[in-house]
């Protein structure tokens, strides 16, 4: 029983009480869909902070509300078939993250409100016509990609003033990539860096980009958010640590050993959407309720990585920094 019930506490069996029998008891039971790109896993710490978020709220799982988890383990292929099922099911919200979530949500259903949490701009993929007033059935918190690794690209330059190649890692099955690249193409010339993006599409696929990027002599690598990666991020610290390239990129990159990190914070996002789930249960309309942004954000140093790389740390840098890993 005790393994069971950590099981669910990380979304990885269904809840203890099946969708019908919550359903006979007093009161409402409301059911949110959860569609995610990553894995029960990787996502423990985030599903726990909208939990918490909830719980804040008034709802509990078993009391009044039902969470039925769908997990695509990084294989975006699989979005569309569980977003289907939710709808299939009925469920009253459907609660997604990033944007190959939130597109497969949104082709899915017209009419079920879905909140995406940690969406990259969605306004340019066309999720919502404005972050204002949205206009359809999608709404949630974002945070603008494309400033945070442009912000990553100068802490490059003001690390490693005498770096020239930089390399970007990146998933191009995600659509929110393509107005992305460009721009940081254009932040890495400015910067009088030398750009190349490898891309990868399954974890099977990361030694292959990290030996490319040793042929090519990479000084440093810069991954680009995406629920695949994110869920890889140890993989990327070991894969970058083997040969040596300093890899700077978000929060949990430099808790997992990586050099440098400037990122959102994830599970702040992830408890501030519950508020979202309890407007719109309350009868707010998601094409009403703003598109906000992600406010918090964080430069976190691993020392134990600068001291195994040699790396001298430019005081500027420290000095700003608002964690350091010992």
């Amino acid at each position: 029983m005790k393994r069971r019930n950590l099981l669910i506490a990380l979304g990885l069996a269904p809840l203890a009480a099946p969708l019908a029998a919550l359903a006979q008891q007093k009161g409402k039971i409301w059911r949110i869909g959860f569609l995610s790109s990553a894995s029960a896993s990787s996502y423990a710490h985030r599903v726990e902070a909208l939990r918490a978020g909830l719980r804040d709220l008034g709802y509990v799982e078993g009391r009044n509300i039902a969470i039925e988890f769908r997990w695509a383990e990084g294989n975006y292929e699989r979005l569309a078939e569980f977003a289907m099922e939710l709808v299939r099911l009925k469920v009253d919200i459907i609660l997604t993250h990033g944007t190959p979530g939130a597109q497969a949500a949104k082709k899915a259903t017209t009419t079920i409100p879905i909140i995406v949490s940690a969406v990259s701009d969605p306004v340019a993929t066309g999720l919502v016509a404005s972050l204002r007033q949205p206009g359809g059935n999608v709404t949630g918190l974002m945070f603008f990609t494309q400033e945070l690794n442009e912000k990553r690209l100068e802490l490059v330059r003001e690390v490693f003033p005498k770096a020239r190649r930089v390399a970007i890692l990146a998933n191009s099955a995600n659509e929110s990539m393509k107005p992305i690249i460009p721009a940081l193409e254009s932040a890495a010339k400015a910067l009088k860096l030398e750009f190349r993006r490898f891309d990868v599409r399954s974890p099977a696929e990361f030694e292959g980009a990290f030996s490319e990027m040793a042929a090519w002599r990479a000084e440093t690598v810069v991954p680009i958010e995406d629920a695949m990666l994110i869920a890889n991020d140890k993989v990327i610290v070991d894969q970058s640590a083997r040969r040596k390239i300093p890899v700077i990129g978000w929060n949990e990159i430099a808790e997992k050993g990586g050099l440098l990190a400037y990122g959102v914070d994830f599970l702040d996002i992830s408890r501030r959407s519950a508020s979202y789930v309890d407007r719109i249960l309350k009868g707010a309309k998601p094409a009403e309720l703003p598109v906000d942004r992600s406010t918090k954000y964080e430069l976190v140093i691993n020392l134990k990585t600068v001291k195994a790389l040699g790396v001298k740390l430019p005081q500027s840098v420290l000095v700003r920094a608002d964690r350091v890993i010992e």
